[in-house]
């Protein structure tokens, strides 16, 4: 099993990041297990690299050569962003934009039925297609929206097949194969990995990661990066 956060330093770092402590942020993450975490704190390292926060450029080299190593989709963006903030590679033409990306992410995976909606490139707020705007108000200006489209679930699936091949339980591994084999396959693999905790947390955490590398990638490929909400 992948060594990875504990729920509690995860808990602690969403405090110090949303509290703007770019401190306790680089002394929470420094010398822990960040190979499954990399996107969810990436930008908070960043940001402290650019604040000269004491140990944030080592925790900077030290993402840039993991990122490197695991090669998910959008972790060449972040890594760029890194070299940039460390003042060792060119700034990346993108425009900043507050938003979040797992709310980015929610839009661009799922259900094509119900997926997809807008970015609102005032406030970086993520709209569901299902809500609706005040009368009058032009939901289709270029300049105040990004249309966010739903790519459905086949990334999603893929996750769990390559979550799969991580799990160390051999007996464990087999039944989740079995389980995404046919239609309602993520109903059953959440079913069976119900059954054990500790990979149903890991999980989640992986599954996540790799969405917001998908979801930094998005925006990259629009001429965006996402930026810290003040």
């Amino acid at each position: 099993m992948t060594e990875t956060l504990s729920e509690g330093t995860l808990r602690k770092f969403r405090a110090a990041r949303q509290a703007g402590d770019g401190l306790m942020l680089i002394e929470l993450l420094s010398g822990q297990p960040l190979t499954e975490v990399l996107q969810l704190v990436g930008d908070s390292v960043a940001d402290a690299v650019v604040g000269r926060v004491p140990g944030a450029a080592e925790l900077a080299e030290q993402c840039i050569a993991t990122l490197a190593a695991r090669g998910w989709e959008g972790d060449e963006d972040l890594a760029e962003q890194l070299e940039a903030a460390l003042g060792r590679g060119p700034v990346p033409l993108l425009r900043p934009l507050r938003v979040e990306l797992d709310e980015l992410s929610g839009l661009l995976e799922g259900d094509p039925a119900f997926g997809g909606g807008r970015i609102d490139l005032v406030t970086g707020e993520c709209w569901p297609r299902q809500v609706d705007f005040d009368e009058g108000e032009d939901d289709e200006d270029p300049n105040r929206w990004l249309p966010v489209w739903c790519e459905g679930s086949r990334d999603g699936y893929r996750d769990m097949e390559l979550f799969i091949s991580t799990v160390g339980d051999t007996d464990f591994a087999d039944r989740l194969e079995i389980a995404i084999a046919g239609r309602g396959a993520f109903g059953r693999f959440k079913a069976v990995l119900a059954r054990c905790e500790d990979e149903q947390r890991r999980f989640y955490l992986f599954a996540e990661e790799r969405q917001r590398g998908r979801a930094r990638a998005w925006l990259a490929g629009r001429g965006y990066h996402a930026a810290a909400r003040p």
